[in-house]
């Protein structure tokens, strides 16, 4: 807004006008767009979708510009008329994005976490940062649990990756395997990567971080550490997996499940996560919402999914049965394929969350591009075993009517609804954030 405001005073001053890009303000002095928070968006993927952007904007000569201080650079490029247009971006984890956006020295947050509540109120004066503009769900990510390749241990489930990084668990022994006393490797206090394995692991079993933990603000760093470590064992953004061996992860009553693309992009694996962008929606800088745009173009995505994370595009995959499945599941997997896309709901409600209402309209385009709207799409609804199992049959069910509802908006006619109650979970019932996942809606196509 105080970019277009300068601009209109140029004019009406009758001053040399601002040189645009693509119609996008660009002031003599100062960077069109300052975004900080997640080192694990900062370190690549941001700057990646800062020059796409820019290029798309026409500009030339882009290039990146290291800053003096660690995890800090600019990207550059410059107009037709040679003026440089600059982006300043630091990465020095999640919640620094949300502190910069308070004091006024961001446009943009970069998360790998939700904003937390506290952050919110805090934020208050620049708008609601939870309403669907602004809370933006840009990637899809796993944490992926890290040892050394040598160590022989293929799975872990939740309860024992609390044991061991509180320190409960000292050796490896403890936990089925050799080698030892176990090494600790941990991203620091200010990472949103931490505060996912804290939410998802820690908190939820009564644990904190053993104080032996070794503290990174680099991805890389920490990971490199670890596969240098026979007794190492870290957690670390899928991306940045580099030398290390991931294992196999247990939530509850879930399959054991290593952190692949199809299982992370459905956020059935355990430690999945989602990656943010929060566009402040008071005195919103134009630059900060064309990155948006872009990053939720089909350009956007494509540079995700270059940069090791998992995009949004929705996909068709192939379901192989196993005994584990209900039958019913079993014969839907033989006859149907699964689109790459899980519906989840707010937590305590039956409204689709933000992520849902962006997925609404990939997963229409996907119906409509590859003709399936006359009776070619089953959707499936789970829930969860807090309630009895009749009760966990119908919200279900009914979570599986409430996507319907939009589709029917769009001309979609369903083949059939179905509902699979608690079973088959993807994660421990016994806390809120692992029932929310299991109350999911899946969606098959013929």
């Amino acid at each position: 807004m105080m970019l277009r405001v300068l601009f209109l005073l140029t004019l009406s001053l009758g001053l040399p006008p601002l040189v645009s890009a693509d119609n996008l303000p660009t002031p003599e002095h100062g960077p069109v767009l300052r975004i900080q928070g997640s080192n694990t968006i900062g370190a690549a993927l941001g700057p990646a979708l800062v020059e796409g952007l820019l290029r798309e904007q026409g500009l030339r000569n882009v290039h990146r510009e290291p800053a003096d201080t660690a995890n800090e650079l600019r990207i550059v490029g410059e107009t037709g008329q040679g003026r440089p247009v600059i982006v300043e971006l630091a990465a020095h984890g999640s919640s620094t994005g949300f502190t910069a956006l308070k004091t006024g020295t961001a446009d943009l947050a970069a998360s790998s976490r939700s904003i937390k509540d506290s952050e919110l109120a805090s934020l208050e004066p620049l708008g609601d940062l939870k309403t669907p503009t602004a809370e933006q769900v840009i990637a899809i990510d796993g944490l992926a649990i890290i040892l050394h390749p040598d160590n022989p241990l293929h799975q872990l489930d939740t309860t024992q990756l609390a044991r061991i990084f509180s320190g409960d668990a000292k050796t490896w022994e403890e936990v089925g395997g050799h080698g030892g006393t176990i090494h600790l490797y941990a991203r620091d206090d200010q990472s949103g990567t931490y505060d996912t394995f804290k939410d998802l692991v820690l908190d939820g079993r009564g644990k904190t971080l053993s104080s032996t933990a070794k503290r990174f603000e680099s991805s890389e760093q920490l990971s490199d550490a670890v596969s240098a470590d026979p007794q190492g064992i870290g957690f670390i953004g899928l991306p940045y997996v580099r030398q290390a061996k991931a294992v196999a992860i247990i939530d509850g009553q879930s399959q054991a499940m290593l952190p692949l693309n199809s299982l992370i992009a459905t956020e059935d694996y355990p430690l999945s996560r989602r990656l943010f962008f929060y566009l402040p929606p008071t005195g919103k800088n134009p630059w900060a919402q064309a990155l948006v745009d872009y990053t939720q173009s089909s350009k956007g995505q494509a540079i995700v999914a270059a940069n090791g994370f998992i995009a949004q595009t929705v996909q068709a995959m192939t379901v192989t049965p196993n005994a584990l499945m209900p039958e019913g599941y079993q014969s839907l997997s033989r006859h149907a394929q699964r689109l790459s896309v899980n519906f989840r709901f707010e937590e305590g409600s039956a409204s689709l969350d933000n992520k849902a209402r962006q997925d609404l309209t990939r997963v229409l385009d996907y119906i409509k591009q590859h003709d399936k709207t006359a009776g070619q799409v089953t959707l499936v609804g789970f829930g969860d075993a807090k309630s009895d199992p009749a009760r966990a049959d119908l919200l279900s069910k009914l979570r599986a009517m409430a996507v319907r509802r939009e589709l029917v908006k769009d001309g979609v006619v369903l083949r059939e609804i179905r509902g699979f109650g608690a079973e088959m979970p993807v994660a421990a019932n016994s806390k809120d954030e692992g029932r929310i996942k299991n109350r999911r809606v899946e969606v098959w196509v013929y």
